[in-house]
């Protein structure tokens, strides 16, 4: 897609959630001059099988990976909320939070979890944190970010309301949207390498995401594409 659009948020999470989810298209984007901001509900504190980790060394690795793969695509900028990995609940403070973080950085477009994927690719649990992010970012886009009488506490932090233009749903089920990935699969290869606690096999992730054709092609002699697919959402016109 033609960026028609200069300032993009990811609302997700936990650190890796870009790159696995849409690392692709973050690439894309910066590259096209694309302003984009990861905004991390949680620090990955729990993301672990090592016996001898704690919370808070997880934690500082995983910010860490985060910023490292961030600056392999391009992100212009890291923000991470204080809240526990796998204790996310949809609260007005969440909210909120987001809500802040939106209208400090105003972008037009955000990407963030499509909360009714209860089972990803109709198999696989999806992570409750996930279907809880997506839920309480959209209930900040529409109407909370853009409404002055929504926390109100921010005007005096010199926040303004702001009005996110559209929203991409991704680990959705249902894609209506592509975005061409084939020229940053490199990229976002190498941006997930960065998330070492998390890949015990980078080799064999490799394999999967070169395997992991366009589903759209059609010809199984064509050169390889790649794409990522999500739900897009207007929020205003």
């Amino acid at each position: 897609m033609p960026n028609s659009f200069q300032k993009a948020m990811i609302i997700v999470a936990h650190p890796d959630d870009p790159e696995f989810f849409c690392g692709g298209t973050i690439a894309r984007w910066t590259h096209e001059g694309v302003e984009m901001t990861y905004l991390i509900c949680t620090r990955g504190d729990k993301g672990s099988d090592d016996p001898t980790m704690t919370p808070a060394r997880l934690a500082s690795i995983r910010e860490a990976e985060q910023q490292a793969a961030a600056r392999i695509l391009g992100v212009s900028r890291v923000v991470f909320l204080d809240y526990r990995d796998g204790e996310l609940e949809p609260s007005l403070k969440l909210r909120g939070d987001i809500v802040r973080e939106v209208r400090r950085w105003r972008p037009e477009l955000v990407i963030t979890n499509d909360p009714t994927t209860r089972f990803s690719r109709g198999i696989y649990p999806n992570h409750a944190d996930h279907r809880i992010v997506g839920d309480v970012a959209l209930d900040a886009l529409f109407p909370a970010a853009g409404s002055r009488l929504y926390y109100p506490e921010h005007m005096a932090e010199g926040l303004e309301p702001h009005r996110v233009s559209e929203a991409y749903l991704c680990v959705t089920n249902k894609p209506d949207t592509w975005v061409d990935t084939t020229d940053y699969l490199d990229l976002r290869i190498a941006a997930l390498r960065c998330h070492a606690t998390q890949i015990k096999d980078p080799a064999a992730l490799e394999k999967r995401l070169r395997e992991n054709v366009d589903p759209r092609q059609a010809t199984p002699n064509a050169p390889r594409r790649y794409a990522e697919g999500f739900r897009r959402v207007v929020i205003r016109r």
